[in-house]
Parts: structure tokens; C-alpha cells; sequence
């Protein structure tokens, strides 16, 4: 009887741990920040690219993805105006929820209205990127700076 008891308490005990855990394959949900702190257009496509593969691994509803744009990041919007496929990677990824955040510093210093960015909504300005990282590594989102 004690037994029964210690292996049911076990199981209950695991299932309250796993339980909050959808898995997708092999991967339990997920929350992750891209850092994009720029490059060149070759770097945007394979950044852009790590981001499709990645939810593509996971599944669009086991991954919250957020990209913080700062610095020479924010290039990626001048290669989304000159450059369609990157325009059209960037749409694609917005459509299965991924949020681009843009550095108000940043703006500032390089003196640029959000509002000649493509796509760009006054919600996705925080004041800076890179507090805005630190910030959502605290609410548990894994970091990752391809």
C-alpha cells in the first residue's frame, strides 16, 4: 500500500512538471530572443534563415520568437527596401508571430522616424535593445545571437 502510494505520488508529481510542456518532436515549448545587432545582407538572409529553421523545428505554436534590432540591426530594414526577398522572409516570419523590436536609442542616434521602417508599429519601440534583452532573458526567454 505505502508503495502504491510513494508511486502515485511520484507520477503526480512528474506530471505536474511535464504536463505544462507541449512537445513538438523532440522540443518542449519555447521563448527566445534574437539578437540582431547587424551585418551585411548575406548576414540578414542566414539570420533570417536561423529563424525560420528554428521554428520550423519546434512548430509556430511551440515557439514565441522575438528579434531586439539595435545598432547596425536596424539595416536589416533598409536590405528589406532594396532587397524583395528579405522583405518577403521578414513578412513570412511576421505572419507566423515572430515580433521585431526596435531600439529607440538607436533611432535616435542615427536620427530615423519609425515610421520609415517597413512594417514597423509604435508598439514595437522599446527604449533600448539592449536593456529590452536582458529584460526578456529575466521573463525566461533563451538568448540567441547567430
Amino acid at each position: 500500500m505505502r508503495q502504491s502510494l510513494l508511486r502515485a505520488a511520484l507520477t503526480a508529481a512528474l506530471a505536474a512538471v511535464f504536463a505544462p510542456m507541449a512537445f513538438a518532436g523532440d522540443y518542449a515549448d519555447q521563448k527566445v530572443v534574437y539578437h540582431n545587432s547587424g551585418g551585411d545582407e548575406g548576414y540578414f538572409t542566414r539570420f533570417l534563415g536561423n529563424i525560420s529553421n528554428h521554428i520550423e523545428a519546434v512548430g509556430a505554436d511551440h515557439v514565441e520568437i522575438v528579434v531586439v534590432d539595435h545598432g547596425n540591426g536596424l539595416d536589416l530594414f533598409e536590405a528589406m527596401e532594396t532587397d524583395p526577398k528579405i522583405a518577403k522572409r521578414v513578412a513570412g516570419l511576421r505572419d507566423k508571430g515572430v515580433r521585431f523590436l526596435i531600439c529607440r536609442k538607436t533611432l535616435e542616434a542615427r536620427e530615423i522616424d519609425w515610421r520609415t521602417l517597413p512594417g514597423v508599429q509604435e508598439a514595437d519601440i522599446v527604449p533600448s535593445g539592449v536593456a529590452e534583452i536582458a529584460k526578456l532573458e529575466g521573463e525566461g526567454f533563451a538568448y540567441i545571437h547567430p
